[in-house]
Order: structure tokens, then sequence, then C-alpha cells
């Protein structure tokens, strides 16, 4: 399962993808629990690490398996293993707005909202069983992601957007 996912040539409707293209459009980025939220930003490379090295890991077929009141799906007649892949260093939203901020090089006018109902003020990643299987712990630091994300916004997809 894959953590709040940012980087070169992420999903156009994540942050910080939208927050860039609104600083880009002049407008306001709207920042819902005054940026107190704290997610699990995953750059994309760790989780490409992460799935490359979980890939090799097949579980075995358990011949004895019968499906009882606690079933384990890791030894199975079809097993399989769900792994956490995220950088289990939960980051305040703010955070990630001012980091954005300083590598685009233009200030971000931001729109301060309360918390959305529905929404959860923290989430993170427990990579405990990918740690124990791979050895693999992702670990890129936020100011470099989103600085490797705003070059790649500024040299590649603003020219191919015709900007």
């Amino acid at each position: 399962r894959f953590f709040t996912v940012y980087g070169p040539w992420m999903r156009p409707d994540m942050v910080p993808f939208v927050f860039a293209e609104r600083v880009r459009n002049g407008l306001p980025i709207r920042v819902f629990n005054h940026g107190r939220m704290r997610r699990d930003f995953t750059y994309g490379d760790d989780i490409v690490e992460g799935v490359l090295r979980t890939a090799a890991l097949i579980p075995e077929a358990n011949p004895g398996w019968t499906p009882g009141e606690h079933p384990d799906p890791a030894s199975s007649h079809a097993p399989f293993s769900v792994y956490n892949i995220g950088n289990s260093q939960p980051v305040e939203l703010m955070k990630v707005i001012d980091t954005l901020e300083q590598a685009l090089g233009q200030p971000i006018e931001r729109e301060m909202l309360d918390m959305q109902p529905g929404d959860v003020p923290a989430t993170f990643a427990d990579t405990d069983a990918l740690e124990k299987a791979t050895g693999f712990k992702p670990s890129t630091p936020i100011e470099t992601g989103i600085g490797n994300f705003a070059r790649w916004y500024r040299d590649e997809w603003l020219r191919i957007v015709g900007v």
C-alpha cells in the first residue's frame, strides 16, 4: 500500500502538483485544518524501490491450508503479503507548502480553512514488515523530494504544456 506519493510525473490531483498549478495560475491554495494535517509524503523513487524489492518475495503455498476461523493469507493456496510503502515520518502540510514555496521561488497565497468533515488529522505507514522482509526503509526527505518535483515542474512540465 502506498502512502501520499509525490514527485516528478506524479498524479495531477495530488499535493504538490495541485498547489504548483494554482500558483502558476495566480490562484490561492486551499489549506484545510489550517495546515496542521500530517501526511506520510512518500517520494516516487522510494515507492519504486519498495515495489521492486517486494516483487521478488513470493510466499509459498501451504498445501495443508484450510480456511478456518483465523486464516493466514500469507500461507494459503494463493498466498500473498501486503506491505506498506511509506516514509513513516508524517510531515505537517504547512511544512510541505513552505518547502514548495521556497523550491518554486514564488509566494504561495493560502486560503486557510477548517478541517473537512470525514478527514483525519494524521496518517502514516507502519513499514516494519517491509523493512523486515527487504531491509529497505523509504527515507527521501521532503526537502529533497519537493526540490526534485519543483525542478521537474519548471524544466519539464511547463515546457510540455507550452508555458
